[in-house]
């Protein structure tokens, strides 16, 4: 996202949207990768509602936020793109808010890596990780990219 310190976030993260929903998907490619055609979109109050439930020392990935809405729903998978946005603005609304924090930097992208898009970017994430007991590593050389270290042993489990 551009110009994060000139949007509200909060009005994004409350915004009255068409979700959620179920849209059934005809593309074949799209219903091989994600195994059907039923495709689930959570509103992006909703990531924010999973996301302040992960305790201090654990961690969740976005994938796994994604295979609870759809457990949860009946469907086949959650929609990937709004995932990712609706992450990225829990974050930044939590981090535009004086209280009722939203502990976004425990949740991770694919394979534990750090999310570049969240307030304070890789470091601020890393920081405050590393607070709660996390060993972040480097991956890369050029494309240097940074991920918790045995993530899977932390991840929250969502009930």
């Amino acid at each position: 996202m551009a110009n994060e310190d000139k949007k509200d976030f909060n009005a994004m993260l409350h915004k009255e949207t068409d979700m959620p929903k179920i849209q059934i998907i005809t593309d074949k490619a799209s219903i091989e990768k994600y195994g059907g055609d039923r495709m689930y979109f959570a509103p992006p109050v909703d990531y924010d509602k999973v996301m302040k439930q992960v305790p201090s020392g654990k961690v969740i990935t976005v994938g796994k936020i994604r295979e609870y809405f759809a457990k949860a729903n009946n469907a086949d998978f959650t929609e990937p793109i709004t995932a990712g946005i609706f992450v990225s603005i829990a974050a930044w609304a939590s981090y535009q808010r004086f209280d009722d924090e939203t502990p976004y930097w425990r949740t991770l992208k694919a394979k534990g890596e750090l999310n570049p898009k969240y307030p304070g970017g890789v470091k601020a994430q890393k920081e405050k990780l590393e607070a709660e007991g996390h060993t972040v590593i480097q991956r890369g050389r050029k494309n240097i990219r940074y991920f918790v270290k045995d993530y899977e042993t932390a991840l929250f489990e969502l009930l």
